[in-house]
């Protein structure tokens, strides 16, 4: 019977096993999980893909999944065609809003941003979408976050053969 008093003591050991591997493997328990999700505030815009988002009382940037606005604050890069558009854009779309974040299979690219996909959480509006279907910005599919690479794909074909954005105001390139 002394095997069932262990069973209590057992269970704590595991658990503070399985904690202490995540700490160690650089994880934390409020770390974005692949497939998990967050809400927060958009306290700044960057540009046309990237803001910064209050989650948890830390300021996170984030990177925007499976779209690539015209660059205008990338160093050494001149301001692009439709650029300022595009900022303008996400900031009508973003700047102040609570937002929800889905995050994908990798949760933070090489820059430390994290990536994800934003809705705008008034409304439901799927952000990333919104800038594509309005000629704002192009696909950008990097595996493994690919879950709307095809959808991505359908809206940027039907801007570009209406000339919404940027495909009407940028020479192709």
């Amino acid at each position: 019977m002394a095997w069932k008093r262990a069973i209590p003591w057992v269970a704590v050991f595991a658990a503070v096993a399985v904690f202490a591997a995540d700490r160690f493997a650089g994880g934390s328990s409020d770390a974005p999980r692949p497939g998990g999700r967050a809400t927060g505030l958009v306290t700044r815009v960057v540009d046309g893909d990237t803001v910064h988002v209050r989650i948890d009382g830390a300021d996170q940037r984030v990177r925007y999944i499976g779209v690539d606005t015209p660059e205008t604050v990338k160093p050494r890069t001149p301001v692009q065609c439709f650029g300022k558009a595009a900022s303008a854009y996400n900031h009508r779309l973003v700047d102040g809003q609570s937002v929800r974040l889905r995050f994908g299979a990798e949760q933070r690219d090489k820059y430390g941003r994290l990536l994800a996909y934003v809705y705008r959480a008034r409304d439901g509006l799927f952000v990333n979408a919104a800038l594509v279907r309005e000629g704002y910005a192009t696909t950008l599919t990097i595996p493994p976050n690919t879950a709307h690479a095809t959808q991505f794909a359908t809206l940027e074909r039907r801007a570009r053969d209406r000339r919404r954005g940027l495909w009407r105001a940028c020479p192709a390139g």
